[in-house]
């Protein structure tokens, strides 16, 4: 792969010259481009999805580091595909959800552990910045919760009600059927509203 990915985890600032202005150009071309060694092509494909390739994986995984590897083997296989892939109208980036979200669930099998923290900070805050911290302390709720889910429950709810996927394609990339879809969603937003108890009323509120 082209040395598009810095020291922590980014890409170049530099656009890929005379590519990234044009609006005509699609995902079709520029990986026709970079199976034929342009690196300008495929770093502009990087810029392209790599905030979605990690929005995924922070969701599905535990840390910064552990997602930006998961993003980068997912961009390494893209480079190593990029002359035989045939992504049509839809683009790289359901080819690049479904590597990423495989590799997601490879790397929580693996790695089979769960991280939770009950600590409560012991420092006072003042009143302006109450409504922040209960926002920002909600948000890391929510964040655990999902992460102490089964793999395949954390992924429908994660392409569902993050990536605003449909059905239909959460089951294309997960290889199943739109009722197991529904189950696993069914799933995972019982078993949220049991961990999260004391605050789905405020999670519902917010939608």
């Amino acid at each position: 792969m082209p040395a598009t990915w810095g020291e922590q985890g980014g890409t170049s600032a530099r656009p890929a010259a005379g590519l990234a202005e044009d609006p005509t150009v699609t995902d079709g071309l520029l990986l026709k481009r970079a199976g034929r060694g342009d690196a300008a092509a495929f770093r502009l494909l990087v810029d392209r999805h790599l905030p979605a390739v990690l929005a995924i994986a922070r969701r599905m995984l535990n840390g910064d580091v552990e997602a930006e590897d998961v993003a980068q083997e997912a961009f390494l296989r893209l480079w190593r595909s990029a002359g035989e892939l045939d992504v049509g109208d839809t683009g790289a980036r359901p080819w690049l959800r479904r590597v990423v979200s495989n590799l997601c669930i490879d790397r929580i099998r693996a790695n089979q552990r769960v991280e939770v923290t009950d600590d409560v900070p012991d420092s006072e805050v003042d009143g302006g910045q109450l409504q922040e911290l209960s926002d920002q302390e909600l948000s890391e709720r929510v964040d655990q919760a999902l992460k102490n889910l089964p793999e395949r429950q954390r992924l429908a709810l994660t392409l569902f009600h993050y990536e605003g996927l449909s059905h239909l394609e959460i089951g294309e990339i997960m290889g199943v059927s739109n009722e197991a879809v529904e189950s696993l969603l069914g799933r995972a937003r019982r078993a949220l509203k049991a961990a999260l108890k004391n605050e789905w009323r405020q999670l519902l509120q917010s939608d």
